[in-house]
């Protein structure tokens, strides 16, 4: 596999390598955002409901299962990845994913009953959550340090792109009489499938996948092209060596899955294992809890239900909400180093808070018997439906994608960015599942529920959430080898959005070292050396 990875038509390096990993693993992310959007059409399809006979108030727990029984698949999927991410390297398990992907999509384009689709919907889901689990970790692992954050928020908002596609396909095709406007936007998903599979094949593993199965040269010609840099470079090599002590490091230190189901810590102490994939979830739970898809898959829904308007208003608000939320996500590319993970989370929590508690005001006196005007107040509500995606689409649309794939180690990054991935699909199926019963029952009450969940995350955020803006991978690996606190809001290093200048200095020291050739004897074990000794040690594992 190595020589296919460095065959490419002009074996690109530098920026044209990782446009091309953009490219890759973008057109997978907007693959999975059509995914999510592309249902909320299907789902008040006349024929849709007809051909599966779901149609009927009786019929909507049936068809909440059918519609969230799609991220059971992704939760399944993700937990997968936590093996197969570390077995196949990144590439294959994505390919693995796809192939997953293109089974399911011809599945649910030729479904004729409920079994039918379900099993469809599951297979799909299974191949969208082991993808969606390894991406954004292979972005992450190839970027040069400057565009990391830049390039996995861009992932994200390519999401969006797929997401509103899909909006406008499903608007396009309201129009439409019969099966055409069901299954012509499952089977696009086809069209996403193919461009995956014409970029993805080409590109190259990640390095540090790569070391830690002892591929070192392979590791050392991928850093070089991602760098631009020959292999002898001073940089190249204290890249390699930072990622290699990483790797002896974490395996003295780390923790088996044995462990982590025993609630075990390590014996010897330094990593923070257990914390590190918690802060992890925990943004990833913090995306769900924000209520985004109880719009994202239920818009027109919700605008017919819950506010009053025509289906066909309701679709065409849905499209072009799709495009306002794409451009906030493409603000927030711009503004996810500028501000830091933690502030912009914050932002983004606060205002999608306030926006849920505008909505809960209006549709409150639009129930209210007797109030004139309900309609009009409704309507207002519309408003901060579209508000709310500013909010989300600068602050939670990317980062909690992001932040599992920065803060868990290197042997725990895998796994840490599965899970993470699992406990977003698990909370996805539950609110899936329960929006359309909560609408239906609840009514104004079921939003109540939004403003509680987003004001809780603003202190979460605030006093447990470090910060990893400005920093390399292994500077966040050094981070956690200090014991720090688990309240870090009084560590004015742990929440600075810049790098710490300590870091900036070994790094300095190392590449000054490797230009001179200077070299020292490392010592027997990771484990028994001080905080000053990790640079030599980092020097010599790349000679």
């Amino acid at each position: 596999m190595g020589s296919l990875q460095r065959f490419t038509p002009s074996h690109f390096r530098g920026n044209r390598l990782t446009f091309w990993f953009a490219v890759g693993c973008g057109a997978d992310m907007a693959l999975y955002g059509y995914d999510q959007g592309v249902f909320g059409g299907v789902v008040i399809s006349p024929d849709y409901l007809r051909v599966h006979n779901l149609e009927g108030p009786e019929k909507t727990e049936l068809l909440s299962t059918v519609t969230a029984i799609y991220n059971v698949g992704c939760f399944l999927g993700a937990v997968l990845a936590t093996w197969l991410g570390g077995k196949l390297g990144r590439k294959k398990s994505v390919l693995l994913g796809i192939t997953i992907m293109t089974i399911g999509a011809v599945l649910q384009t030729s479904s004729y009953g409920i079994p039918h689709m379900m099993v469809a919907r599951i297979i799909s889901g299974i191949g969208n959550g082991i993808n969606s689990s390894t991406v954004a970790v292979w972005q992450t692992e190839t970027a040069p340090a400057r565009l990391k954050g830049k390039l996995v928020i861009l992932q994200n908002a390519l999401l969006l792109v797929g997401f509103s596609i899909s909006n406008w396909i499903n608007y396009g095709l309201a129009f439409a009489n019969g099966p055409v406007s069901w299954r012509f936007p499952l089977a696009f998903q086809l069209v996403f499938i193919i461009m995956i599979y014409l970029v993805i094949p080409w590109l190259p593993e990640s390095p540090r996948w790569l070391i830690t199965k002892g591929r070192d040269q392979e590791a050392l010609d991928i850093l070089s092209d991602i760098e631009d840099k020959p292999t002898t470079d001073a940089f190249v090599l204290s890249q390699i060596q930072a990622i290699k002590y990483t790797v002896e490091y974490e395996r003295s230190n780390g923790m088996s899955w044995g462990d982590l189901l025993r609630g075990r810590g390590s014996s010897k102490s330094g990593t923070k294992t257990i914390r590190r994939l918690i802060l992890g979830m925990g943004a990833q739970s913090m995306q769900q809890f924000a209520g985004i898809n109880v719009t994202s898959y239920y818009m027109p829904t919700i605008l017919t239900t819950s506010v009053g308007l025509s289906a066909d208003l309701a679709r065409l608000l849905a499209a072009c909400n799709s495009v306002q939320y794409l451009l906030w996500a493409l603000l927030g590319i711009r503004q996810v180093d500028r501000w830091g993970r933690r502030n912009i989370m914050i932002f983004g929590a606060a205002g999608q808070c306030f926006c849920y508690i505008i909505i809960t005001s209006l549709l409150r006196y639009n129930e209210l018997p007797g109030y004139p005007n309900t309609q009009q107040v409704a309507s207002a509500s519309v408003a901060f439906f579209f508000l709310y995606y500013l909010f989300f689409g600068i602050g939670l649309q990317g980062v909690p994608w992001l932040y599992p794939t920065e803060i868990n180690s290197l042997t725990m990054r895998t796994k840490g960015a599965a899970l993470g991935a699992a406990t977003n699909w698990i909370l996805n199926f539950m609110v899936v599942e329960i929006t359309p019963i909560g609408v239906q029952n609840l009514g104004w009450r079921f939003y109540i529920v939004w403003v509680v969940l987003n004001a809780a995350m603003v202190p979460i955020i605030y006093f447990f959430y470090p910060e990893t803006a400005g920093r390399t991978l292994e500077d966040i690996d050094e981070y956690y080898r200090t014991d720090p606190p688990l309240l870090v809001f009084r560590d004015k290093e742990a929440i600075s959005r810049k790098r710490p200048e300590r870091y900036r200095i070994k790094e300095e020291e190392i590449i000054r070292k490797n230009d001179t050739g200077t070299t020292t004897e490392p010592a027997s074990d990771p484990t028994e050396k001080g905080d000053g000794d990790i640079i030599q040690h980092q020097e010599n594992v790349a000679h």
